[in-house]
Parts: structure tokens; sequence; C-alpha cells
């Protein structure tokens, strides 16, 4: 017979957060107006209101922060931007890419 371990919730290790980006979707209004503003296309439409697809990709530049009629979005903008402008000029990179690699 196969014995089955307990998973101990305290001993997983924490994940930091790629960036800031917080979407709150109960409050979307689905205005559309990130969709129109995010230059990394991190939200696409949905039925009832946006959906979050691809946020590690944020570059936190605020437009969708700033654009928001119902807060939905929160993000610490230029934080990732900056950083991701920087290295990608230390490194020779001809694509600012923020995400997992973006500080490495």
């Amino acid at each position: 017979m196969m014995e089955i371990g307990v998973l101990d919730l305290e001993q997983l290790p924490t994940i930091k957060p790629i960036n800031t980006l917080v979407f709150h979707p109960g409050r979307c209004v689905n205005c559309g107006m990130c969709l129109q503003v995010c230059p990394h296309r991190v939200f696409t439409p949905g039925e009832r209101r946006v959906r979050m697809v691809n946020g590690a990709d944020c570059m936190e530049c605020g437009a969708c922060q700033k654009n928001c009629p119902a807060n939905a979005i929160e993000v610490d903008s230029g934080v990732g931007c900056a950083s991701a402008m920087i290295i990608a000029a230390l490194k020779g990179r001809d694509e600012v890419k923020c995400g997992e690699d973006c500080c490495r």
C-alpha cells in the first residue's frame, strides 16, 4: 500500500510576486480602458468584466490604474518598468521585457 504524506503549509516557500499589479475583478465595470492603454496586453476582454491573463508581463507603467474608473487595478507605477529598462540597457538587449527573467 502506498503511503500518503501530509502537506505542511508552513514549510512551503513564500512565493514573491513578479510585480506589484493587483486586479480586483469584482470592481471591474467592463469599460475596456485597461485593454486600450496596456502596452503588454495584460488584460483581455471578458463577458461581464475584463480578465487578467498576462499579469507577469506587466511593466508597471500605471496606465491601467490611472484610466480605470472603478479602481479595479492597483500598481506601483514605474517600479518594474524602470528596472526592466535599465537591465535591458546594461545587458544590451533590444527588447525590454518584464517577467520572471527580468532581473537576471
